[in-house]
């Protein structure tokens, strides 16, 4: 038997559900699912411009980015992707730029998002070379008032002894006295300053033979930004 009447024709049907409507011809002669009715809408169509003929069109965000029409999609056309080489490249940060290295004023070639420091080198050697004169004294960070250029009593004695040991000649590269023009530095492996900054020692207690090795300018540099392993300066004691 009926037991609903139809919202639209008001014609008499029989449904277990409440239903408003006896089909779905009257349910769609009475509701919309165009534009914001449709249980869909995510705001309708944008208009933007194809880029690679240029022209607009319209397109729904919901469904993709709008990037090419509806004619050059057909032609296959997206398939083939826009120059983007140079500063047409969204990412475009400036090019190259020669700049002069600040320790021998070579010139250097570098893209402009690589040049995250005011200052240029060409190579790790003159870096090496700027840091030691930039960091000497007064400028190392670790600076604190500097000791004497003579270590005390017993310096000239191990150093002597530290030269005879390594040959006259770098542990670590094996550059010679000859090739220097001089003898190698000596090295101490545990600083003086940290004899002199405790105190039940003092800075003679730095100067025996297995604290101290022979290292050329370079190698120095290196050891003293501890860029060398300690275990190493010490096996070559």
């Amino acid at each position: 038997m009926p037991n609903r009447t139809c919202s639209h024709c008001r014609t008499e049907f029989y449904s277990e559900t409440k239903r408003k409507y006896c089909s779905d011809e009257c349910r769609d002669a009475v509701v919309s699912f165009a534009g914001a009715n449709n249980p869909n809408y995510s705001g309708g169509k944008e208009t933007t411009e194809c880029i690679i003929c240029r022209t607009e069109f319209d397109y729904y965000p919901s469904e993709k980015t709008g990037l090419y029409c509806g004619d050059c999609v057909e032609e296959a056309n997206w398939r083939y992707r826009p120059d983007v080489s140079g500063e047409r490249n969204p990412r475009w940060s400036g090019g190259k730029q020669e700049l002069a290295c600040d320790w021998c004023n070579a010139k250097v070639v570098r893209q402009q998002n690589n040049i995250n420091s005011e200052h240029v080198f060409c190579s790790d050697e003159c870096q090496y070379e700027w840091i030691s004169e930039e960091f000497t004294g007064k400028g190392h960070p670790n600076w604190k008032g500097g000791v004497e250029a003579n270590y005390g009593r017993g310096w000239n004695r191990v150093r002597r002894q530290a030269l005879e040991r390594d040959g006259y000649q770098c542990v670590l590269c094996g550059t010679s006295k000859e090739e220097l023009g001089r003898n190698p530095d000596v090295h101490h492996i545990v600083p003086v300053r940290a004899f002199v900054e405790t105190p039940v020692t003092t800075e003679a207690d730095a100067h025996y033979l297995e604290n101290v090795v022979s290292l050329c300018p370079s190698c120095h540099r290196k050891a003293e930004f501890g860029h060398v392993d300690r275990a190493q300066l010490e096996a070559a004691t």
